[in-house]
């Protein structure tokens, strides 16, 4: 029987350290972790991972609920997948698992809350953003990478993944910023020919 641990965050920015010593602490072994947003299902290749691997017996273990997700169908869903394999899944804070039936009204629950808590994240940053639009201070999110930076790296020969570990990115991110620089200048030459024409 294996107790695989599971630890997840939402953007690169953020760590996973606490949540993997925590998980080491409780003898999980292995432990799958990813930087992918617990909105969907969508992306979380990890998790995937352990759903595919996980055997009769064996226990799925996260720090908390919302570390597996953020919508309460999901979260039930993935309950569900780990009963028809007969696993189980166990979250540290508060200790909840589902090897019995209280444990799983519980987890319905953390469920409900942790997907409340999303919604009134996004309707306050909603509000947030639609005060300061009204005031004309809104300028959007601050750019977390020098895009000139990345493109002058481009244009001096140097690579997707140098440049990411460059600048401590992701190679998405890079590729993202060259792709949309690429794009421009096709979009910037037909301007030009069609002003010839």
């Amino acid at each position: 029987m294996a107790r695989i641990g599971y630890a997840r965050c939402s953007s690169e920015i953020q760590s996973l350290d606490i949540q993997i010593e925590r998980l080491k602490a409780e003898g999980c072994q292995p432990i799958r972790s990813e930087k992918v947003s617990g909105a969907s299902r969508d992306g979380r290749t990890e998790l995937a991972a352990i759903l595919d691997f996980i055997r009769a017996g064996d226990e799925l273990v996260v720090v908390r609920a919302d570390r597996l997700g953020r919508d309460t169908r999901d979260v039930l869903n993935i309950v569900h997948e780990l009963d028809q394999r007969g696993a189980f899944l166990t979250v540290l804070d508060p200790h909840v698992s589902t090897r019995g039936e209280s444990g799983r009204i519980v987890l319905t629950v953390l469920g409900m809350v942790s997907q409340m808590e999303r919604r009134f994240i996004l309707e306050r940053q909603r509000e947030g953003i639609q005060a300061a639009k009204a005031k004309g201070v809104y300028k959007g999110g601050a750019r977390r990478l020098d895009r000139e930076k990345v493109v002058a790296m481009k244009a001096a020969g140097h690579g997707p993944a140098a440049i990411a570990k460059a600048l401590g990115c992701s190679r998405m991110q890079v590729y993202r910023i060259i792709g949309s620089e690429t794009q421009a200048s096709v979009s910037d030459s037909k301007d030009r020919e069609a002003r010839w024409l």
